[in-house]
């Protein structure tokens, strides 16, 4: 009983796989291969996200990879490929979008980020340094003293009650 309990949950857990689709393109050669799955490999599902479109599933990168090989097929260069993909989808579908006006913040922000934080922590250690190494009682001004000792002159009047 267990052992059939444990092949009905390992078949079950297969079925996802089963539904996976899988492509099947006729290339001239192996080269139109290996740029076919480098174009899908360096390419961002718009859906997904977080997957290439070689690796999604999504209807959106079944699209994307027949027209793919269209536009292969078609002899288009890889730049071409990616450049149509960009117009239509936008900087997005790259995982590294070009470096220009609009994406100097993506690429240099982190390092800003960074810098701002080292400078902040430089910054706070010196000021604790600072108070560390003034002296624990510095001096008072006459008022401040003749304050201090009424106050001290108080409060051993009131411990004595």
């Amino acid at each position: 009983m267990k052992r059939l309990l444990i092949a009905c949950l390992l078949g079950l857990s297969l079925v996802g796989v089963a539904r996976a689709a899988i492509d099947t393109y006729e290339f001239r050669d192996e080269v139109e291969r290996e740029r076919f799955r480098s174009l899908t490999e360096e390419l961002r599902c718009p859906k997904c996200q977080n997957q290439n479109i070689a690796d999604s599933n999504a209807p959106i990168a079944t699209d994307l990879r027949r027209e793919i090989f269209r536009m292969l097929e078609e002899g288009r260069s890889d730049k071409e490929v990616v450049d149509f993909l960009v117009m239509r989808y936008g900087d997005f579908v790259m995982y590294k979008p070009p470096l220009d006006s609009r994406t100097w913040l993506l690429w240099y922000g982190p390092f800003g980020l960074l810098g701002l934080g080292a400078i902040v922590l430089c910054v706070l250690v010196l000021r604790r340094r600072k108070v560390e190494n003034a002296p624990a009682n510095a001096a008072l001004s006459s008022a401040e003293s003749a304050r201090l000792a009424a106050l001290l002159k108080d409060n051993s009047r009131d411990t004595q009650d």
